[in-house]
């Protein structure tokens, strides 16, 4: 699956006093870019989803390259990794200009929105998902 690729400025929100971007937000950014890629596909998982399920994150793995700083324009990627029974797995990447200055996998697990227990995905989802990743099931 190719990449999907998200905007994102960095804001004085998002960093320490030396104007840094605080390392947990790029998880932040990583966030939006998954959020943003499933609703590409027309899958809004927030709770006006069609399927009552939460994703939430159950790993990740993450390597700081460079920093990012105040008022840099960065683009952040989500390419679906893996699909399973009841998660996805994500490979991230965070770019200034054509630099990569972060990367990461995440894991997300599906859980029902009411109990938040471990459920499979939509078939929905995951029936719009699989071919374009190329998995078989």
């Amino acid at each position: 699956m190719a990449d999907f690729h998200w905007p994102v400025r960095v804001y004085i929100e998002d960093t320490d006093a030396g104007g840094i971007v605080y390392y947990v937000n790029y998880l932040k950014f990583f966030e939006r870019a998954r959020t943003e890629c499933l609703r590409s596909f027309g899958y809004d998982h927030y709770l006006t989803g069609p399927d009552p399920v939460l994703f939430v994150v159950r790993h990740v793995d993450i390597d700081y390259k460079q920093p990012a700083r105040l008022d840099d324009q960065l683009i952040v990627s989500a390419e679906i990794s893996k699909i399973g029974r009841a998660s996805l797995h994500f490979r991230q990447r965070i770019w200034r200009d054509d630099v990569i200055i972060a990367a990461g996998r995440v894991e997300v697990a599906c859980v029902d929105r009411l109990h938040l227990k471990p459920r499979a995905l939509p078939t929905t989802l995951s029936d719009l998902l699989r071919p374009l990743l190329g998995n078989t099931p």
